[in-house]
């Protein structure tokens, strides 16, 4: 067991065995080599199943790194251009002033449309058309590229009914073709979950502890269930069904496989790694009202690193604790998966830290 393979193991142990977690999968390549494979807990709190590093685990937004992969190879594989207008493949988004909607403010979240239209719940999620058909009808918040906010569920069917409508394929499709049987990860990242994988999901588990309030209902752009993770509904055997492609179930080896093969040029090239990852503009959030500096497709920037470390990172945390990021100043890969939903990152960030220490101690 290596050196960085001990540590992180020992803390994720000391986590779960305080109670800090239930289950907890970490995953680290560096300069294409895995030295970091590290699980610990269980699977289902209530059976006691053992989490291991082929435990998928429902991740909320931590599924937007996938899909914002998609999309560029989507580019890559000419079926689009980064400026390629929307209404090209899809006209009917043109209403309301969307008709100047490209893919480039797709990925920089700046298209207008952070929320789902009212009418659409979780309940209405897994049907496609319905969304989609919803959201081309929609009335930006602002005009294409004029601000930026975090495009909550929104963001993957924009991405996938371009998509759809390019290569006549659903994303899940897209996704095992592109990614996971290339990559050799089958069964360890999805959208829609084949119905025979569900038992061998993790179960999710909310913690108890008060949430942070959100804005009063009247002020909030994203409705509750957009804004707030929830061990139901990632625990819903339709929606785990369904292509919500804001959203994935990964393994943490899944993910930080991806993003290592992104970094080595197996899945784009070099020239298209440095536009994917270069800053794509800096604003602020309309719907958290915080700082924002995006890439194509992923905020710019590790979590909790120090302003001095001017960080290049690219990659999505998602709602609940979980985190996977591509680091390639630094050559690093790097996913936290759990199945425990807290209100904070504390976890990822001390994984994080222990990493970063490492990494600054062996160069």
């Amino acid at each position: 067991m290596s050196e960085i393979q001990e540590q992180i193991q020992r803390h994720i142990d000391t986590l779960v065995g305080a109670g800090a977690e239930t289950g907890v999968q970490v995953a680290v390549y560096h300069d294409g080599a895995l030295i970091v494979d590290a699980v610990a807990g269980t699977a289902d709190p209530v059976t006691g199943r053992p989490v291991t590093s082929g435990t998928s685990i429902f991740s909320f937004s931590t599924g937007k790194n996938v899909a914002a992969t998609l999309a560029h190879l989507l580019v890559a594989h000419g079926f689009l251009g980064y400026d390629s207008p929307v209404t090209d493949l899809w006209p009917e988004f043109g209403v309301h002033g969307k008709a100047t909607a490209t893919l480039r403010h797709v990925l920089t979240h700046t298209v207008g449309l952070p929320a789902m239209p009212r009418e659409i719940t979780p309940g209405e999620l897994s049907d496609w058309f319905r969304v989609c058909e919803s959201l081309a009808a929609a009335e930006p918040r602002w005009r294409p590229g004029a601000a930026v906010g975090y495009h909550s569920y929104t963001f993957g069917y924009l991405v996938g009914e371009l998509a759809r409508r390019a290569t006549g394929r659903p994303m899940c499709e897209l996704l095992h073709e592109w990614i996971t049987a290339p990559l050799g990860i089958e069964g360890q990242l999805y959208f829609a979950a084949p119905k025979e994988s569900l038992p061998g999901l993790a179960r999710l588990e909310q913690q108890a502890r008060q949430w942070p309030a959100g804005p009063d209902d009247g002020d909030a752009i994203l409705a509750p269930w957009e804004n707030r993770p929830s061990a139901d509904f990632g625990n819903n055997g339709e929606i785990l069904r369904a292509d919500i492609p804001s959203v994935g179930i990964a393994t943490a080896h899944g993910l930080a496989a991806m993003f290592n093969a992104v970094l080595q040029g197996r899945l784009v090239g070099s020239a298209r790694l440095a536009e994917l990852s270069a800053l794509a503009l800096e604003g602020v959030d309309q719907v958290f009202g915080t700082p924002a500096r995006m890439a194509l497709g992923f905020p710019i920037g590790r979590m909790g690193a120090p302003a001095e470390e001017n960080s290049v990172a690219f990659g999505w945390p998602g709602g609940g604790g979980s985190y996977a990021y591509a680091d390639p100043a630094r050559g690093v890969a790097f996913a936290l998966t759990k199945n425990r939903l807290v209100p904070n990152f504390d976890t990822a960030l001390s994984v994080t830290t222990i990493l970063a220490d490492y990494l600054a101690g062996t160069h």
